[in-house]
């Protein structure tokens, strides 16, 4: 697919740009493939020249306060609209640049929005059975490496499945034309077989007086932990690429919105010590699954108990937390956030009355105008009387990269999920509460002795827990 195939929009008339600290420009936008333009008016001096590639997040809101405009004499009936309705959208760049674009016209704005999020991610090559190549697509790649460097394209569809993919149009890129680019594969389950896995271990934990032996066989037959594992060590492979390796990684899927968020996220998370504060893991849902058009509205339309599944039902969110658990058992100081928050994000992912994970994709909850007529989740979960119920009473601040083990016996059940309703959960509670009284009294005893707050909430983690060292994670 040509880049200029993803412009719904390419120009737009009477687009005010505003930054923190800088006058406002009206003038004329145009999107190009790899660009983002505007022209003030009239002298037409080049005012913005941003790199879609810089742009870490899209926000967009629209509204209709018009009415009917007919068309001009002698237009056609194409230019009739509706006039006055308009839209902003804010792009929050990865260099912490922030700028806001007023956008008269609502489909306008939708359209400018979508199109810089299609070209925000990277899609799939078509090259086809054919092998056709994009040359545009080879320059862009080969321009993101610097001189000498080279970079992974991690994909996680297999080998087989990529070659079939080729067959119907799709592919992945050919090593003739990306020559500094190395592709790897790890396959991710996806669809149909994720989703009776799930059932699968359902069914196991709600199954009442049974045997340890049958207990642990259908836990294996499951597969959950296989699928756990596997999402896991892909995540590590892409961390170790960039932190280890120090080159670019791609990571491409199906779509880009299943098993590619799965381990951007995950991989984030292990690097990156902000994203494992609460209000840092608020962002990265919002921007690597939500933004990134994760479809939550068929994704997580039926559960494990319902027979009447869709072809597109599938737990990868609920993969994705899992995994989040796995790495806070094992790195029980490293996350400012405990299972509780977890379990409240399947909760309302499934079923909720906030409109954060409602719909496909953000054009979907632009159009339904979700943001306009729903509250959102994480202004609740936010509220001082809300906030402290979802905090790691252990956290203690970690700078360092986390690498978690794969290894059989470091990835056990989340058992605080599958068998919350299953098993009594009072005396843990009655623990966490004690957990969290002791730390409590423990800063404000040294707060009252010294004068001062302390500068570390807890001591450092006891030897064996694995927090604070870099280790392998054994994926290779």
């Amino acid at each position: 697919m040509e880049f200029s195939e993803l412009i719904k929009t390419a120009t737009v008339e009477d687009v005010l740009l505003s930054r923190q600290g800088l006058p406002a420009v009206r003038g004329t936008l145009c999107i190009t493939s790899h660009h983002l333009l505007l022209s003030s008016c009239p002298r037409g001096e080049l005012e913005l020249w941003l790199l879609i590639r810089n742009v870490d997040a899209v926000e967009k809101r629209v509204q209709n306060l018009g009415w009917y405009q007919p068309p001009r004499s002698g237009g056609s009936p194409r230019d009739t609209r509706v006039a006055g309705s308009s839209g902003t959208i804010t792009l929050r760049c990865k260099d912490l640049q922030v700028l806001q674009l007023e956008i008269p016209g609502m489909e306008e704005c939708l359209n400018i929005a979508s199109s810089i999020e299609a070209l925000l991610r990277s899609s799939q090559p078509l090259t086809g059975p054919n092998r056709r190549r994009c040359r545009e697509d080879e320059q862009l790649l080969g321009t993101i490496l610097g001189e000498g460097e080279r970079g992974f394209v991690l994909d996680t569809r297999s080998a087989q499945a990529a070659k079939q993919a080729r067959i119907s149009g799709g592919g992945t890129e050919p090593r003739s034309g990306y020559p500094r680019w190395r592709r790897l594969h790890r396959a991710l389950e996806r669809g149909r077989p994720l989703q009776d896995s799930f059932s699968r271990l359902a069914e196991a934990c709600a199954e009442p007086a049974v045997t340890v032996e049958r207990w642990l066989g259908r836990l294996d037959s499951s597969r959950w932990l296989s699928h756990v594992k596997a999402a896991l060590s892909t995540a590590c492979l892409a961390a170790q690429c960039l932190d280890r390796e120090g080159c670019t990684v791609l990571v491409h899927g199906a779509e880009g919105t299943d098993s590619t968020l799965l381990v951007t996220a995950l991989a984030q998370l292990i690097l990156d010590p902000a994203c494992r504060t609460l209000e840092g893991f608020q962002g990265l849902l919002e921007r690597e699954w939500i933004q990134a058009g994760h479809p939550f509205q068929v994704r997580c339309a039926r559960s494990a108990s319902s027979h009447a599944r869709g072809k597109q039902e599938a737990p990868l969110f609920l993969l994705f937390l899992d995994c989040v658990w796995q790495l806070s058992r094992q790195f029980p100081f490293s996350l400012e956030f405990g299972e509780q928050l977890l379990l409240t994000l399947f909760d309302n992912a499934y079923a909720s009355a906030y409109g954060t994970f409602l719909c496909n994709n953000e054009r979907e909850r632009s159009l339904c105008k979700v943001k306009e007529s729903t509250h959102s989740l994480w202004a609740w979960l936010n509220q001082p009387e809300e906030r402290h119920k979802y905090l790691n009473p252990l956290y203690s601040h970690n700078p360092l990269v986390i690498w978690p083990s794969v290894e059989p016996q470091s990835i056990q059940l989340w058992q605080g999920f599958f068998l919350r309703w299953i098993r009594p959960s009072q005396h843990l509670e009655e623990a966490w509460g004690e957990i969290r009284r002791l730390v409590q009294g423990n800063s404000s005893s040294l707060q009252e002795s010294t004068g001062k707050r302390p500068s570390q909430p807890l001591p450092e983690p006891p030897a064996g827990t694995g927090d604070g060292k870099v280790g392998t994670a054994g994926t290779r």
